[in-house]
């Protein structure tokens, strides 16, 4: 079975290593800076860094791709339609790769950046910027309908899938969400929750879609306590979801 422990990088991101206890192989993901990962490979010399997944090109996520690449030899995956350094394999949309004996499901998500993908394995989303604990990545190139229809693909997945993003981000996203749906007793119990993890200095990751679809605002359009608000604030008539989307994303990005 495979292992997946958070190699935290910068301020706020992880990166992801998954670990295969028979082969002593593991993969990094989304490794922005190379010396967390090279840290743990000095601590643990009997494992080999086989494999690398991006899901998308910005700097905190690529930087320490290359110097990888160069340590270890690992082979590197990561979206066609962006510049990804030391790339090997260019995945597109519905692409299936076999990393660590393990199939991943390849998913197109743009929004955060038009390339974007998300890893898929059965129970397990490696889902980069696209969805986030309690929230979702900002539109750095992608539209809101892009996004909106991202987030409604990863949300068909099984309840019961884990989510890794790489930020920690939950609290400050509940905040939101609960400016969204003050009412949300949900909501409530999931700040009260993360309080006491960020207490003591604990993560709040992985998430799972269950919880997202009570908590997560951007997987709540269709509800009509979250529609009604962003109807207050826009003063008109959303209609669509990618239209609720819309109007929760530009209230995020300046709340």
């Amino acid at each position: 079975m495979i292992q997946i422990s958070a190699l935290p990088a910068f301020t706020d991101n992880y990166i992801w290593l998954l670990q295969d206890p028979h082969t002593r192989c593991c993969a990094a993901v989304d490794p922005g800076d190379a010396a967390p990962v090279l840290d743990w490979l000095r601590q643990n010399p009997e494992w080999t860094l086989s494999d690398i997944l991006v899901t998308h090109h910005h700097h905190d996520h690529v930087g320490g791709v290359a110097q990888l690449k160069d340590v270890t030899g690992a082979r590197v995956y990561g979206p066609a339609s962006e510049n990804i350094p030391a790339r090997d394999v260019a995945l597109h949309d519905n692409d299936r790769i076999s990393v660590l004996g393990w199939d991943f499901d390849v998913y197109s998500v743009p929004g955060h950046t038009l390339g974007h993908i998300a890893f898929y394995h059965q129970g397990v989303l490696l889902c980069g910027d696209t969805l986030f604990a309690a929230g979702c990545g900002r539109l750095f190139e992608g539209t809101p309908q892009q996004m909106y229809a991202s987030l409604q693909r990863l949300a068909d997945l099984p309840d019961d899938t884990q989510v890794y993003c790489t930020h920690e981000y939950t609290q400050s996203n509940l905040k939101f969400a609960q400016a969204v749906e003050p009412h949300n007793a949900d909501i409530a119990e999931r700040v009260e929750n993360v309080r006491q993890l960020r207490a003591r200095g604990e993560m709040t990751l992985p998430s799972n879609l269950a919880l997202e679809k009570r908590t997560n605002p951007f997987l709540r359009t269709s509800e009509t306590s979250v529609k009604q608000k962003a109807d207050e604030r826009d003063g008109r008539d959303n209609r669509a979801g990618a239209e609720v989307f819309a109007s929760l994303r530009a209230w995020k990005d300046t709340f």
